[in-house]
């Protein structure tokens, strides 16, 4: 139930349960791989009625070509907008639902475009998963990883971010 949750907080938490009861990495990789194949069945239609309210609603037909340029911008940074590589790279850096919008912007369809989005969050996965149960195993405390885990996922991309406005502040 943990890997249902739509934010990161629950992988750590997922995994270190999941190990306290004897369940290896591949079960708990399969059961993370369903929970995405849910998230996509429940939330693709919300995005089909978000479609459908900009075709008719002027304003907020502006605010989804204002986010199609947003998602251009964040693809910026991993080469171009629009290719696998890019929009994989959106779902490991923010979310799958973010992933199959930004997909969608792109022309992407419902199989395509999950399976883009769901790629990058599998890899977020595995990485989260394999920091927490290393790091578990190097402090003897499942609590303590799955703390340090959680803060090190809001801290590293603030820190990264920070760090890429400093040395573009210093090439200018």
């Amino acid at each position: 139930m943990l890997f249902l949750i739509p934010i990161g907080g629950g992988i750590p938490a997922g995994v270190l349960l999941g190990q306290k009861n004897g369940l290896g990495w591949p079960v708990m990789s399969f059961l993370y791989f369903v929970s995405d194949v849910i998230l996509a069945f429940l939330f693709e239609p919300v995005l089909k009625l978000l479609g459908v309210i900009a075709q008719r609603v002027p304003n907020f037909g502006k605010f989804a070509a204002a986010y199609r340029q947003a998602m251009e911008k964040t693809a910026a940074p991993y080469g171009g907008s629009g290719g696998p590589l890019t929009l994989i790279m959106i779902a490991f850096g923010v979310d799958p639902m973010t992933g199959r919008a930004a997909a969608a912007a792109a022309g992407h369809g419902f199989v395509t475009g999950w399976i883009l989005a769901i790629s990058g969050d599998m890899l977020y996965f595995f990485v989260i998963m394999i920091a927490t149960l290393k790091l578990s195993a190097i402090l003897g405390s499942p609590d303590r990883a799955m703390w340090i885990i959680l803060v090190a996922m809001i801290l590293v991309p603030i820190a990264i971010g920070r760090l890429k406005t400093a040395f573009s502040r210093r090439r200018l």
